[in-house]
C-alpha cells in the first residue's frame, strides 16, 4: 500500500525537475500599447463625390469584420471567382499539405516520446559446441536455440527535453495553420484587386478609344484644311503625332488587361487558355459605405501573419528549452519478458521463461557542443522576437496606409468629379457655340478631347477607391474560412 504514495512522490519530483530543467513557460507577447494607427485621426465619413463609386465611407470600430468581406462589393462574379479559387488554388493546396506534414510530425514525435516503445522479437540460432574449446575430447554437439521475447523501452523525461520538443512541434503546426489562413486572405485580396484592375483597364481602353476617334477626326479635318491652303502642314503633322501616341497606348492597355485575366485564371487554379473569366467593369462593383476597424490590441490577435509569427516565436522558445535540457540527466527504462529453449516445441514451456529489468541514468559531464548549441538557441529566439516585432509594425503600417489612402483618394475623386462636371459643361457650351457658328469644329474636337482625358482620370480614381477598400480589409486581417 505504500507503493502508490512513493510513486506519486516520484512523479511529482520528476515534474518539478522537468520544469526547472527546461526553463519557464512561454508567455505570449503583450499587445501593442498604441491605441490608434495614425498620428492624427482620419476623417470619417470621407468626403462624397456625386459620381458612381463616389459615396462617403464611414470607418467604425463597432462593426464586425466579416470573413467573406468581398461580398461587401456587391459583385456576384467576384464572389463566384473567389469561391472557386478557395477550392481549387494549388497555392492553398500546398499550404494545406504543409500543415498536414507539420501535424504528422508532431503526432509521430508524440507517439515516440509520450508512450513506451514495444518490440516483439523472435530468433533461432544453430550452434556447434566443441569440447576441445574446454580441453575435452569428443566430436562436439550441434544444437538449435530458439527464443521469443517482448521488450518495452521508455525514456523518463526528467529534463523536460521531450516535452519542450513536442511543444515546439505543436507551435510549428500552429504556424502552418496560420500560414494557411494568411494564404487564403492573400488569395482573396489578390483576386479582388486584380478584378478591380481589370475593370479599370477596361474603362481606360474605352476612354482611349473614344479619344483616338476624336483625334483621328481632327487629323482628317486638318488635312482638308492643308489641302485647301487654310493650314500649314506642320499643324496636321502635330495632330497626327498626337493621335499616334494615343493609338500606341491601346496595345499596352490591352496587354495589361489580358495579363490581369491570365492572373485571375491562375489564382482560381485554372489554365489561362481554358478559364472562363468574367469581364469585370467598374459597374460591377459598389463601394462599401461602412468599413470595420479593429484596435491595435485586437489586430495582433486577428491577423494570420502576426499569429504565424507568434507561433514561430513560441517554437523558438520551446526549442531553446529543449536545448537547455541537454545539461541534465536522462533516465532510460527497459523491460523484457520471453522464453528460450533448445527446441521450438519447448519454447513456451514452464522452464523456458526469462525476464529482465534495466534502468540507466546518464548525466552529461562534458559536451563541447552544448554551449554553442545554447548560444544558437538564444540567437534563434532573439531573431524570432525581432521578426515578430517587425511583423507587428508592418501590420500597423499597412492599416495606417489604408486609412490614409481611403481619406485622401476620396478627396482626389471629389476633385476629379468637379473637374469632370466642369469639362462636360464646357463641352456642352462648345457644342452649342459650334451649332451657332461661333467656334470651329476643330475647337469643338479639342474640347471633347479635354473632357475625355478628365473622364479617364475619373475612372482611375474610382477604381482606386475600390482598391483602397480591399487594402483595408486585407490589413485588418481575417481568415476567409474561419468558423
Amino acid at each position: 500500500m505504500q507503493a502508490i504514495p512513493h510513486t506519486l512522490a516520484a512523479a511529482a519530483l520528476a515534474a518539478v525537475l522537468a520544469g526547472c530543467a527546461s526553463g519557464p513557460e512561454f508567455i505570449a507577447p503583450a499587445a501593442p500599447a498604441v491605441t490608434h494607427y495614425t498620428s492624427t485621426p482620419s476623417r470619417t465619413p470621407t468626403v462624397q463625390a456625386d459620381v458612381p463609386l463616389g459615396n462617403a465611407q464611414r470607418i467604425a470600430e463597432d462593426l464586425p469584420v466579416e470573413a467573406t468581406w468581398w461580398r461587401a462589393f456587391g459583385s456576384a462574379a467576384l464572389d463566384d471567382t473567389i469561391a472557386r479559387a478557395l477550392q481549387a488554388s494549388p497555392t492553398l493546396a500546398a499550404a494545406q499539405a504543409r500543415l498536414a506534414e507539420a501535424q504528422a510530425l508532431q503526432q509521430a514525435r508524440s507517439g515516440a516520446t509520450e508512450l513506451p516503445r514495444v518490440d516483439l522479437g523472435a530468433g533461432v540460432q544453430r550452434q556447434h559446441a566443441s569440447p576441445a574449446a574446454q580441453g575435452q575430447s569428443g566430436d562436439g554437439r550441434t544444437f538449435g536455440l530458439y527464443s521469443a521475447s517482448v521488450g518495452v523501452h521508455y525514456q523518463l523525461d526528467l529534463s523536460g527535453a521531450n516535452r519542450r520538443t513536442l511543444e515546439a512541434l505543436a507551435a510549428r503546426s500552429d504556424w502552418r495553420r496560420h500560414e494557411l489562413a494568411a494564404a487564403r486572405l492573400t488569395l482573396a485580396g489578390q483576386i479582388a484587386g486584380t478584378a478591380i484592375a481589370r475593370a479599370r483597364l477596361a474603362a481606360q481602353i474605352d476612354a482611349n478609344h473614344t479619344l483616338l476617334l476624336s483625334q483621328e477626326e481632327q487629323v482628317a479635318l486638318a488635312q482638308r484644311r492643308v489641302t485647301l491652303g487654310q493650314a500649314a502642314p506642320d499643324e496636321a503633322m502635330a495632330l497626327q503625332s498626337q493621335a499616334a501616341q494615343t493609338r500606341a497606348t491601346l496595345p499596352l492597355l490591352r496587354l495589361q488587361l489580358e495579363q490581369a485575366e491570365h492572373l485571375l485564371a491562375v489564382l482560381a487554379g485554372q489554365a489561362p487558355g481554358t478559364a472562363e473569366i468574367h469581364a469585370f467593369t467598374l459597374r460591377d462593383f459598389t463601394l462599401p459605405a461602412d468599413l470595420p476597424l479593429v484596435v491595435p490590441s485586437e489586430l495582433v490577435r486577428q491577423r494570420p501573419d502576426i499569429q504565424a509569427s507568434e507561433a514561430l516565436l513560441h517554437a523558438a522558445h520551446a526549442e531553446r528549452g529543449a536545448t537547455i535540457a541537454g545539461r541534465y540527466p536522462q533516465l532510460n527504462l527497459s523491460a523484457a519478458i520471453g522464453s528460450q529453449a533448445l527446441t521450438s516445441g519447448a519454447l513456451f514451456g514452464g522452464g523456458s521463461a526469462l525476464w529482465s529489468l534495466a534502468g540507466q541514468l546518464t548525466q552529461p559531464l562534458f559536451n563541447a557542443a552544448q554551449p554553442a548549441q545554447e548560444r544558437a538557441a538564444d540567437a534563434a529566439l532573439d531573431a524570432a522576437t525581432a521578426q515578430y516585432q517587425s511583423v507587428v509594425l508592418q501590420a500597423l503600417r499597412s492599416v495606417a496606409d489604408a486609412l490614409r489612402a481611403i481619406a485622401n483618394d476620396a478627396q482626389a475623386l471629389q476633385a476629379l468629379a468637379d473637374a469632370d462636371t466642369a469639362a462636360q459643361a464646357a463641352l456642352q457650351t462648345a457644342s452649342e457655340r459650334h451649332r451657332l457658328g461661333s467656334i470651329s469644329y476643330a475647337q469643338l474636337l479639342l474640347t471633347q478631347q479635354q473632357a475625355q482625358q478628365v473622364h479617364m482620370q475619373l475612372a482611375s480614381a474610382q477604381a482606386q477607391r475600390l482598391t483602397d477598400t480591399v487594402a483595408l480589409y486585407q490589413a485588418i486581417g481575417s481568415d476567409p474560412l474561419r468558423e
